[in-house]
């Protein structure tokens, strides 16, 4: 990786935001898989840095929280008595967070779907945001709890409860039961009832499907460390932030949110990096 052209990484960087798997990359690019993976990290550490950085301060009017699953390694089920308390395999829940109105992604946090994960995803969502907002979110026992101790009465706050017409079988299908309806509970505060809603954050999770090859149903491809989920995460959010254009704002997230005045490119990301470093 030290001594890739920038052309290149650059290539493999828009290959990995577009979807494309590390095998696909390579087969385009002439670039090992093993270096793949190297930059992969790499620069997803330095995205991770740049949106600790640049995510501060944020106003904030309406906020949607979901979780999305995979694993690493292996699924939850196939894990050996030894591996089961372990942190770093078997199923993973990516919670994210989604301003409704300029679609920006303020954070991520990876990991168990436990209520110790929802109070640690709240407590970053409140060091980064300087506004009473709206939050909704689903039903997960382990937001109430989370919100209150976070939060206090500082918030408005609403839960999307679904029905279904069978009991959910989690990840052991591949379509989702029928929704026979949508139960909105306002929490905290005085949220507006008609803004209660997740539907813009669970779109969010058919772009990460969608983006991610490690996140696409029906593949074989999945993170083998949970280092590689961060990072794949990190370069994604990034990118999504910074560099795609939005298809109902025309311009990025971070741009409708005011964090930049540009179109970012992994070509003036890689730059302004080095620039950062030498400096």
């Amino acid at each position: 990786m030290n001594t890739l052209p920038n052309e290149k990484k650059v290539l493999v960087l828009s290959l990995l935001s577009e979807g494309n798997s590390i095998r696909a990359i390579e087969r385009m690019s002439g670039v090992h898989r093993d270096t793949i993976m190297r930059l992969t990290v790499s620069v997803g550490e330095q995205c991770a840095e740049f949106l600790n950085r640049e995510m501060v301060n944020l106003k904030v009017g309406r906020l949607q929280v979901d979780e999305i699953w995979t694993f690493v390694g292996k699924k939850q089920k196939h894990l050996k008595q030894d591996e089961a308390g372990s942190l770093e395999l078997g199923d993973q829940y990516v919670f994210v967070a989604l301003d409704a109105d300029t679609k920006l992604i303020p954070t991520f946090r990876v990991g168990k779907r436990t209520s110790h994960l929802a109070a640690s995803f709240m407590m970053e969502l409140r060091t980064r945001i300087n506004t009473i907002f709206q939050l909704s979110t689903d039903s997960f026992t382990g937001y109430r709890d989370a919100v209150d101790r976070v939060f206090g009465d500082d918030i408005h706050y609403g839960q999307v409860h679904k029905v279904y017409d069978e009991e959910p079988q989690g990840e052991r299908r591949y379509s989702p039961a029928r929704i026979v309806r949508a139960i909105i509970r306002p929490i905290t505060g005085y949220p507006d009832r008609k803004y209660i809603s997740t539907s813009f954050v669970e779109r969010q999770n058919l772009t990460m499907r969608m983006q991610m090859r490690r996140f696409t149903r029906l593949t074989n491809a999945y993170s083998k460390k949970l280092e590689n989920l961060n990072a794949a995460l990190a370069l994604h959010f990034w990118h999504y932030n910074f560099a795609r254009v939005h298809e109902s704002l025309r311009m990025t997230p971070a741009m409708q949110a005011g964090l930049t005045k540009y179109i970012w490119s992994w070509e003036r990301f890689l730059n302004h990096e080095e620039q950062r470093q030498a400096a």
